[in-house]
This record gives structure tokens, sequence and C-alpha cells, in this order.
């Protein structure tokens, strides 16, 4: 790693990610949201809105995955990010979420709830530093990270792309 990817990490306190990348909580709302308020897929109660910081390299990626919740993408530094969406359906999108908003990339992307999403950095031997804003607010139990073989099974139009964007 670049030493200033390793400063970020220090500076801002970021811990790896279990989907590939490093993260930090910055923000969680003191408010709850009662779980007999929340859609049947929300086991217990959830704050209103949380946040992170979350750091990609061009040397890992964050691996497809869903939550319930929609999450907002917002770009602060480095590389460009290219977001991959996977709706229920199957449509494939891509995203590139950056500064360069004369060029067709938004500092600013929403992934919708129960859709599956990954993430790369697009320049090499570079840094995506962005946040990531969910409401209501993010809880471990929302979030499913899928196996390879078993996404191929439900999109196996897109086994390259899985396969590329999967650890496991």
């Amino acid at each position: 790693m670049k030493k200033s990817i390793v400063n970020i990490i220090d500076t801002l306190g970021l811990v790896a990610h279990p989907e590939g990348g490093f993260y930090k909580e910055t923000y969680r709302s003191h408010g709850e949201i009662n779980e007999n308020s929340l859609p049947d897929n929300y086991k217990g109660k959830r704050n209103y809105s949380t946040c992170i910081y979350f750091l990609l390299t061009s040397n890992n990626f964050s691996a497809f995955h869903r939550i319930n919740q929609d999450e907002i993408w917002h770009f602060y530094d480095g590389s460009p990010i290219r977001l991959h969406t996977l709706s229920a359906t199957g449509v494939h999108e891509e995203h590139i979420i950056g500064k360069d908003i004369f060029n067709g990339q938004v500092p600013q992307f929403i992934v919708p709830g129960g859709f599956w999403f990954a993430a790369e950095v697009i320049h090499k031997d570079s840094y995506s530093l962005v946040g990531c804003t969910v409401s209501p607010g993010f809880n471990f139990n929302d979030f499913e990270l899928i196996k390879r073989e078993t996404l191929v099974t439900f999109f196996p139009k897109h086994k390259k792309l899985i396969a590329r964007l999967t650890h496991m």
C-alpha cells in the first residue's frame, strides 16, 4: 500500500470491512425506529440513520453484497469508483462515482435497498475515499455477503462480473 493510503487509514481510524476495503462509522443517530414501524425484512429496531467513511484501493474491491436499506455514496477523494448494481430481475448497471461531473461522473449515488452491488477503484495504484449514508440506520443483521456460486445461479449471464467482484 502506498504511504498516503496508510496515512488515511491511520488518520481516520479505519478498520477492515468484511466486503473489502476499510471503514469507520462516523454517525449513528440517537433516535430509533421501532421494529413494528419497519418492513417485515427488519428484525429489531434501527437508528434513523448512520454514516461511514469507506476506503477502497486498487488492490481490493467491495464485493457483491446487499442490504435492506437505500445506501447513499458520497465521493470525497482519490480515483473515481465504478459501482455495479444488479436488480432483483438481473439488470446490471454501472455507475461512476467521482468529481468530474462534466464527464458523466456523479459525486453522489443512491443504491436502492435490496439491490446487489459491488465497487472498484478505476485508476491503477490509487485509492477512493467515499462516505456511505444509510437510512434506516445500518445494522449487520441487514447485510448479506453472498457466495460466488450462489449469485451466479441467480444471474448466470453476469458470471464473469460476479467472479471478478466476489471474494468467495
